[in-house]
C-alpha cells in the first residue's frame, strides 16, 4: 500500500514546475523525486524519505512521526527524515515542504 501512496505522490508532484519523477534503474536516487535536479523525496525500504531542515527533522522525530534516515552507513542523516507509514501526516504536505526546502 505504501508503494501505491508513493506512486500517487509522484503523479501529483511531477506536474509541479521543475519536478522530475523517478527514473528506471537501481542506483541511488532511482526512486526519487527531484526538483531542479536535486532529490527532495524518495521511496526507500517501504518509507517516504524527505529532505528537510534539521530543526524540522528534529521536530518530526520528537513527535513520533518517524526517524532520521540512515542510508545503511550507520549514521543517521541530519536533514533526511524517514516517515513512519503509520504516521497521520499527509505524505503530500510533507513532500511539498521538502520540495520547497530543496527548491529554494
Amino acid at each position: 500500500m505504501t508503494e501505491e501512496r508513493f506512486e500517487d505522490l509522484v503523479d501529483e508532484l511531477q506536474l509541479c514546475p521543475g519536478v522530475t519523477p523517478p527514473r528506471p534503474g537501481r542506483g541511488f536516487g532511482s526512486h526519487a523525486l527531484k526538483v531542479h535536479g536535486r532529490i527532495f523525496a524518495m521511496f526507500v525500504r517501504g518509507e517516504l524519505v524527505v529532505k528537510l531542515p534539521k530543526a524540522r527533522v528534529d521536530e518530526l522525530v520528537e513527535g513520533g512521526h518517524g526517524v532520521r534516515f540512515d542510508a545503511n552507513k550507520g549514521v543517521p542523516m541530519k536533514e533526511w527524515f524517514a516517515m513512519d507509514p503509520e504516521s497521520p501526516l499527509e505524505w503530500s504536505a510533507v513532500a511539498r515542504e521538502a520540495m520547497a526546502f530543496v527548491g529554494s
